[in-house]
């Protein structure tokens, strides 16, 4: 029998409770436990918050008994602070632990290993990481580091990570973590947000430097519910693995064979339900199987398309992109996926086509009547035949395909088969579909990932800037401040928090002005959506760089929204650079709108999202949208927004801009680029149907990425014509810019 160490009253009392059973109430206690561990023995931590609790599991069980550490009650655990939990040893076995309301002290929330020791033939369940992120979004981590071998990582549930850095990785950088035949099943893998740069996989097996080793990592019956980080989910970086059985659920970017060799690749399913960006998989190496995988609903294009086979470099180093040779792609079906592309990549560097490889027996079907191939280089080493479509196909690919209506059917697994069960392409029919409620844990919920603005309470409140305030502290997300006609002033700075609608009486009839450099600022958990107010700057400081609306000058992990509608904004004159939105360096929004608003005599810039101006691949909002706007005297630009470097692992930014009239805009000689409207790094750019009356020009600036650029149907009234220049690629430019006038006068 074995005792049990429990500190009361400052007094030390011994009592039994089972055999190898601890109960321990306080990181003194499980240090003493934990140094005297044998095989069969269980560590219970008691119910509670343990704060700043950096666990070292370090024992050896055996096979048939593992030394385990649980808590008193599933769930009822809570580490927080700078909490993390390190495993050393072998059969170890750790449950029912909760990962919130902190960050992880040093490379990792959970490790397989403490220093040089590692953890094999170890297990942890049903273990809860939430929002446990560093609050500097640029410093790294991972949340589960697995080395050694045979380990298992199953039942959890990782939401939320918001920080750089692979939420699960599987790490090959010593020989005893090589060959590791390591487990990943059962997960929920929850909402993720788009990073805004590289540094945001949600699994990575190995790295390029050890990708021509093998791994043996089974990733199977996993559940990806939008994990959007960037535009690689799982990078698989080494040999051997299996990923199969997995659900992809509106997640963009894609699996991604992103090196390493004699991967396997089947039985998953990627539903985009028509989401913007949402992907399948991508093919680069040798010997790789893809088969009996199940695509549907997927709008990804490029690199994150429904299905890609890249180029390769000859001769590749290590970290580029190896050829692909003795790709097997059999039995798969892709039901509405908008983009299939083969050679994908070609440039003057990868010019390595695919070779010995094979396209057989997949269902490529689109209701829309289009076909969605393309091939940008000589796609004679892939060999297609006995392909079913019914769309046409470019010529090169039509000899390996047949045309023919196919009536579809939705099967109770949730997947749609040819009614006819005798055609032979596609998946076969016994493909198991795991649910978003068979992974993760039963206890723990599985919430949505963003509350919608208007979706709470309304509540009315006097034109005076104390009922404002109060009303905005004690608001829960959601909800909607309605502001009653009257003018008033406010006297500091009204920091959002949490998601937030502010209203007025509109027609001019509410209007705010402010005493500080701003009026509102965005940290982390806010968002704000402003319709029918009047705007005044006339009451701010007689000094440079106000705003009307900014986010924290640093260090925003979260992302955030923004939305102006039915707004009057004026008077931002009382010095030069006066904004109405400035974004903090490292803040990222998901998405800013503005619609339906009038902007006059302002001095500064209305949009400033250039502040990521290092050339890392990171850049300040994902989607902008500029509509039916009038803007009239305004000295800086519209928007300048600005993503530079060469890394080729986002979406965005995006930009729209469609409806708006500008009148004397981007003449002010502090705004250094001389242009109304200034992109560097846009992804996709759409300009069309605006007036731009005596401003400055459209400039447009592509770099890496095939950037998307339309500008149509606008009127160019004393204005120059728009300047889209290449930064990269020769020749071009590469953009739409048609049906457009000018006007002299």
């Amino acid at each position: 029998m074995k005792k049990l160490c429990l500190l009361f009253f400052g007094f030390i009392t011994s009592f039994t409770i089972t055999a190898g059973e601890y109960l321990v109430a306080t990181p003194a206690e499980y240090q003493r436990v934990a140094e005297e561990l044998a095989p069969g023995d269980t560590v219970i931590l008691k119910n509670g918050v343990w704060t700043d609790f950096e666990i070292v599991f370090s024992a050896k069980g055996t096979k048939n008994a593992p030394v385990s550490l649980t808590a008193e009650e599933k769930g009822k655990v809570i580490l927080s602070g700078q909490s993390d939990l390190k495993l050393a040893g072998e059969y170890l076995h750790v449950s029912g632990l909760v990962f919130k309301n902190g960050f992880a002290p040093g490379s990792a929330v959970i490790e397989f290993r403490d220093g040089k020791e590692l953890a094999s033939y170890s297990r942890v369940s049903e273990v809860v990481i939430d929002n446990y992120n560093n609050p500097d979004r640029q410093e790294s981590d991972y949340w589960v580091a697995l080395y050694g071998k045979h380990n298992r990582f199953d039942h959890s549930h990782l939401a939320g990570k918001r920080n750089k850095g692979v939420t699960v990785a599987v790490r090959l950088n010593s020989e005893a973590s090589q060959e590791n035949y390591h487990q990943i099943d059962h997960n929920y893998f929850g909402f993720r947000p788009v990073f805004g740069s590289n540094g945001g996989e949600t699994l990575r097996i190995g790295t390029s430097h050890y990708s021509l080793t093998d791994s043996f990592t089974n990733v199977s019956y996993n559940y990806f519910d939008q994990t959007n980080g960037e535009v690689e989910i799982i990078s698989v970086k080494s040999g051997k693995n299996s990923i199969t059985n997995n659900v992809f659920n509106e997640a963009r970017g894609t699996l991604t064979l992103r090196h390493g060799n004699g991967n396997i690749v089947e039985d998953n399913v990627f539903t985009g339900n028509g989401k913007e960006h949402t992907g399948g998989i991508r093919v680069i190496n040798k010997n790789q199987i893809i088969k009996n995988n199940y695509l549907e609903g997927l709008t990804g294009y490029r690199f994150g398309s429904g299905f890609t086979v890249m180029n390769g470099v000859p001769d590749s180093p290590v970290n580029r992109y190896h050829q692909v040779e003795n790709a097997q792609i059999a039995g798969n079906t892709f039901i509405n996926v908008d983009h299939i592309q083969f050679a994908a990549g070609s440039d003057a560097e990868r010019t390595a086509t695919p070779v010995n490889s094979v396209f057989t027996q997949n269902l490529v079907l689109n209701q829309n009547g289009t076909q969605p191939f393309t091939v940008f280089d000589d796609v004679s080493g892939i060999r297609f035949s006995e392909n079913v479509t019914n769309t046409d196909v470019l010529a090169v690919l039509r000899n390996g395909f047949s045309k023919q209506e196919v009536a579809l059917e939705r099967a109770d697994n949730g997947l749609r088969y040819p009614a006819d069960d005798s055609l032979k392409a596609g998946i076969n029919r016994d493909i198991q579909v795991i649910t978003k409620e068979d992974t993760g844990v039963a206890w723990y919920p599985k919430l949505s990932a963003t509350t919608a603005f208007d979706s709470g309470e309304t509540v009315t409140v006097a034109a005076d800037a104390d009922a404002l305030i109060s009303a905005i502290d004690i608001a829960e997300d959601g909800d909607v401040i309605h502001i009653n006609a009257g003018k008033f002033v406010v006297p500091r700075i009204v920091k959002i928090n949490k998601v937030i609608t502010l209203t007025g009486a509109g027609n001019g009839k509410t209007e705010i002005s402010f005493e500080r450099s701003t009026l509102f600022e965005i940290h982390d958990g806010g968002s704000l959506k402003l319709t029918n107010l009047s705007l005044n700057g006339a009451a701010s400081p007689d000094a440079a760089g106000n705003s009307v609306v900014r986010t924290k000058k640093w260090g925003m992990l979260h992302n955030y929204r923004f939305v102006t509608e039915n707004v009057s904004v004026t008077q931002l004159d009382i010095n030069h650079t006066f904004h109405f939105f400035l974004s903090g360096k490292g803040a990222f929004a998901d998405s800013i709108s503005i619609a339906n608003s009038n902007f006059r005599d302002i001095t500064g810039d209305i949009l400033v999202l250039n502040t990521e101006i290092e050339d890392l691949g990171i850049y300040n909002a994902e989607y902008v949208s500029l509509t039916k706007n009038i803007l009239t005297n305004v000295a800086g630009a519209v928007v300048k927004l600005y993503r530079g470097g060469t890394d080729e692992s986002t979406f965005g930014p995006h930009l729209s801009m469609t409806g708006n009239t500008l009148r004397n805009v981007g003449k002010g000689k502090r705004n250094k680029m001389s242009a109304s409207v200034y992109l560097h790094g846009v992804q996709v750019t759409e300009i069309s149907d605006n007036q731009f009356d005596h401003s400055e020009p459209v400039i447009v600036e592509h770099t890496v990425g095939e950037p998307q650029t339309e500008i149509t149907s606008n009127i160019f009234k004393a204005t120059a014509d728009p300047k889209v220049k290449e930064l990269n690629a020769e020749g071009g430019p590469f953009a739409l810019i048609e049906n457009n006038s000018r006007q002299a006068q």
